[in-house]
Protein backbone atom coordinates (compact mmCIF):
# COMPACT_ATOMS: atom_id res chain seq x y z
CA UNK A 1 0.00 0.00 0.00
CA UNK A 2 1.51 3.55 -0.70
CA UNK A 3 -0.39 5.53 1.29
CA UNK A 4 -2.98 4.50 4.31
CA UNK A 5 -4.79 7.35 6.09
CA UNK A 6 -6.10 6.81 9.86
CA UNK A 7 -7.18 8.83 12.67
CA UNK A 8 -10.42 10.10 11.57
CA UNK A 9 -13.50 9.97 14.22
CA UNK A 10 -16.26 11.97 15.64
CA UNK A 11 -15.36 15.19 17.74
CA UNK A 12 -17.14 17.85 19.02
CA UNK A 13 -16.20 21.30 17.38
CA UNK A 14 -13.47 22.89 19.49
CA UNK A 15 -11.90 19.27 19.68
CA UNK A 16 -8.83 17.49 17.82
CA UNK A 17 -7.52 15.34 16.07
CA UNK A 18 -4.81 13.93 14.76
CA UNK A 19 -4.07 12.41 11.34
CA UNK A 20 -1.67 9.47 10.22
CA UNK A 21 -1.01 8.73 6.82
CA UNK A 22 1.94 6.01 6.88
CA UNK A 23 3.83 5.76 3.65
CA UNK A 24 6.08 3.04 1.97
CA UNK A 25 9.77 2.88 2.98
CA UNK A 26 11.27 6.41 2.12
CA UNK A 27 8.79 7.67 0.41
CA UNK A 28 9.12 11.10 3.12
CA UNK A 29 12.87 11.52 1.50
CA UNK A 30 11.89 11.88 -2.07
CA UNK A 31 8.00 12.74 -2.39
CA UNK A 32 6.45 15.70 -0.88
CA UNK A 33 3.05 15.18 0.97
CA UNK A 34 -0.15 16.68 1.75
CA UNK A 35 -4.00 16.34 2.74
CA UNK A 36 -6.90 16.98 1.08
CA UNK A 37 -10.42 16.62 1.94
CA UNK A 38 -13.87 16.42 0.51
CA UNK A 39 -17.42 17.12 2.12
CA UNK A 40 -20.76 16.20 1.26
CA UNK A 41 -21.56 17.99 -1.98
CA UNK A 42 -18.38 19.91 -2.18
CA UNK A 43 -15.25 19.68 -4.45
CA UNK A 44 -12.23 18.41 -3.08
CA UNK A 45 -9.69 20.94 -1.27
CA UNK A 46 -6.09 21.43 -0.43
CA UNK A 47 -5.87 21.21 3.59
CA UNK A 48 -2.18 21.44 3.32
CA UNK A 49 0.91 20.09 1.48
CA UNK A 50 4.85 19.84 2.77
CA UNK A 51 7.59 19.87 0.55
CA UNK A 52 10.50 17.53 0.24
CA UNK A 53 13.46 17.68 1.04
CA UNK A 54 13.11 21.10 2.47
CA UNK A 55 10.10 20.74 4.40
CA UNK A 56 8.11 23.57 3.21
CA UNK A 57 5.23 23.67 4.70
CA UNK A 58 1.48 25.31 2.66
CA UNK A 59 -1.90 25.51 4.47
CA UNK A 60 -4.88 26.82 3.01
CA UNK A 61 -6.40 30.10 4.96
CA UNK A 62 -9.19 28.26 6.42
CA UNK A 63 -6.87 26.04 8.26
CA UNK A 64 -4.38 28.27 9.20
CA UNK A 65 -3.43 28.48 12.90
CA UNK A 66 -5.46 25.37 13.35
CA UNK A 67 -3.93 22.85 11.19
CA UNK A 68 -0.25 21.69 11.85
CA UNK A 69 1.36 19.46 9.27
CA UNK A 70 4.33 17.07 9.99
CA UNK A 71 6.17 14.34 9.20
CA UNK A 72 8.69 11.77 10.59
CA UNK A 73 10.73 10.42 8.50
CA UNK A 74 12.12 7.12 10.20
CA UNK A 75 8.64 6.01 11.01
CA UNK A 76 7.54 6.97 7.27
CA UNK A 77 4.23 8.84 8.63
CA UNK A 78 2.67 12.11 7.79
CA UNK A 79 0.06 13.39 9.92
CA UNK A 80 -2.16 16.32 10.26
CA UNK A 81 -2.95 17.75 14.14
CA UNK A 82 -6.29 19.49 13.67
CA UNK A 83 -7.07 21.60 16.43
CA UNK A 84 -9.93 24.27 17.23
CA UNK A 85 -11.92 21.42 15.00
CA UNK A 86 -15.22 23.36 13.16
CA UNK A 87 -18.30 21.83 11.30
CA UNK A 88 -17.48 23.09 8.71
CA UNK A 89 -13.91 20.47 8.82
CA UNK A 90 -16.48 17.59 8.35
CA UNK A 91 -14.97 15.42 5.34
CA UNK A 92 -13.19 12.68 4.36
CA UNK A 93 -9.77 13.37 4.37
CA UNK A 94 -7.15 12.00 1.69
CA UNK A 95 -3.19 11.92 2.04
CA UNK A 96 -1.53 12.43 -1.51
CA UNK A 97 1.96 12.46 -2.63
CA UNK A 98 3.87 13.01 -5.59
CA UNK A 99 7.53 13.60 -6.89
CA UNK A 100 6.58 17.05 -8.19
CA UNK A 101 5.61 19.73 -5.61
CA UNK A 102 3.62 21.41 -7.97
CA UNK A 103 1.44 18.56 -8.42
CA UNK A 104 0.86 17.80 -4.50
CA UNK A 105 -0.33 21.42 -4.25
CA UNK A 106 -2.72 21.62 -7.22
CA UNK A 107 -3.84 18.10 -6.37
CA UNK A 108 -3.01 16.38 -9.44
CA UNK A 109 -0.42 14.11 -7.76
CA UNK A 110 -0.36 10.18 -9.05
CA UNK A 111 -0.60 8.49 -5.56
CA UNK A 112 -3.77 9.03 -2.92
CA UNK A 113 -4.50 7.18 -0.18
CA UNK A 114 -7.87 5.77 0.53
CA UNK A 115 -9.46 8.64 3.05
CA UNK A 116 -10.45 8.89 6.74
CA UNK A 117 -13.67 10.73 7.82
CA UNK A 118 -13.65 13.34 10.20
CA UNK A 119 -17.28 14.13 11.74
CA UNK A 120 -17.44 17.76 13.67
CA UNK A 121 -20.18 18.06 15.30
CA UNK A 122 -22.00 18.50 18.97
Amino acid sequence: VQLQASGGGLVQPGGSLRLSCSTSESTLDYYSVGWFRQAPGKEREGVSCISSPEGSTSYADSVKGRFTISRVKADDTMYLQMNNLRPEDTAIYYCTKDSDWGKVVAGKADYWGQGTLVTVSS
